[in-house]
């Protein structure tokens, strides 16, 4: 059976009430002709779109936002994700009175390469009022294309890292082509780039990226986005276990997504209220717990369309079959056991008053 086209995307209220940045995005994603096939199109129209998203005040907004984004194309969100991420810091340092980038356009599109990988490492060290950066940065998403981004480096006399903001387009900075073979995000290449006594501007004082008091929700803006992307997959698997011939299997399989989703939803919700309430939370411990959940149900998902579905979507259905495929290289982001037992290591070092 083939995947149904999605009519509507998720909105993360249960009301299914989206908010005006959602709906407004939604519209403008709907008449961009190019919108998540064609990368260039899709990040002119993420440049287009991305300031306003940044500017929300309400966290909750942006994580719909984001979510309604992946139900209509996951790699439209994971193109649009990183950019506002990058604004959003650097609103979130303006309003602590820390000068951002000059002579930036307006159409400037946006990564946030914050990776580490063994081997690699870049280091900044002044010149003076202004910074250089050298070495090679690792899962760079798509450096051959965008304008800017921000790049965490280690500062050669602090031995801390400092986050920079630089212009992609200096003839020190050479992305890698790959290696990338991915069958998901064919065209969203995130491969290693080498910095050779590239300029930069520092955005704050090292240490002040990771220290931030919203360093965390970036993470959980991009499990919205694996939370929009596998709610699409609750439409095919309705309308299968809807169909005439459908056994009670079909009614197991859609069940089992949708309470998933549904309870993935709340805690998306849960979270974007505390920060938005301004309630005391250890935010890390909280990004950690709504990625761990969020990540296990829209693998669910996926696992129960494939069960439910059979193998015709997948070579027969193009939209479906890109869906998936963007989905799982997308929730490869989350390092499965590792991630959990970060979790625990908190809940201990919590229960012992560190």
């Amino acid at each position: 059976m083939t995947a149904s086209p999605i009519d509507e995307p998720a909105g993360l209220r249960a009301s299914g009430v989206l908010s005006p940045s959602a709906s407004s995005v939604r519209r403008s994603a709907a008449a961009e002709p190019g919108f998540g096939r064609d990368v260039d199109a899709t990040l002119r129209w993420a440049a287009t779109v991305g300031g306003r998203i940044a500017a929300e005040e309400s966290v909750a907004a942006v994580w719909e936002t984001l979510a309604v984004v992946a139900s209509r194309d996951v790699a439209a969100a994971r193109i649009l994700e990183p950019h506002v991420d990058a604004l959003r810091i650097l609103h979130e340092a303006a309003q602590q009175g820390i000068a951002g980038p000059a002579d930036v356009p307006d159409a400037a599109t946006w990564g946030v390469f914050a990776a580490e990988g063994s081997g690699m490492r870049v280091t900044a060290r002044r010149d003076g009022d202004r910074w250089r950066l050298d070495g090679t940065k690792p899962w760079c998403s798509l450096a051959g294309r965008l304008s800017h981004a921000l790049v965490t480096a280690w500062v050669d006399d602090d031995d801390s890292r400092g986050l920079f903001a630089v212009s992609l387009g200096d003839a020190g900075v050479h992305a890698h082509g790959g290696p990338w073979h991915s069958h998901g995000f064919p065209d969203i290449v995130s491969a290693p780039v080498d910095f050779d006594d590239v300029p930069a501007a520092a955005i704050g004082d090292p240490g002040w990226y990771l220290a931030r008091p919203g360093f965390a929700r970036g993470g959980m803006g991009v499990a919205a986005c694996w939370w929009g992307g596998a709610s699409a997959l609750l439409t095919p698997l309705c309308t299968a276990a809807a169909a005439d011939r459908a056994d009670q299997l079909s009614l197991v399989h859609l069940g089992r997504a949708d309470a998933a989703l549904w309870a993935a939803r709340a805690v998306l919700v849960e979270a974007a209220d505390v920060i938005d309430g301004g309630a005391e939370v250890d935010e890390r411990l909280l990004a950690a717990r709504v990625r761990a959940t969020v990540s296990e149900a829209a693998q669910l998902a996926l696992d129960e369309a494939d069960e439910a579905l059979g193998p015709l979507p997948l070579v027969a259905d193009a939209a479906h079959a890109r869906r998936t495929a963007d989905l799982r290289i997308y929730l490869r982001q989350q390092h499965g056991a590792r991630d959990v037992a970060g979790i625990g290591r908190r809940v201990v070092a919590a229960a012992e008053g560190r």
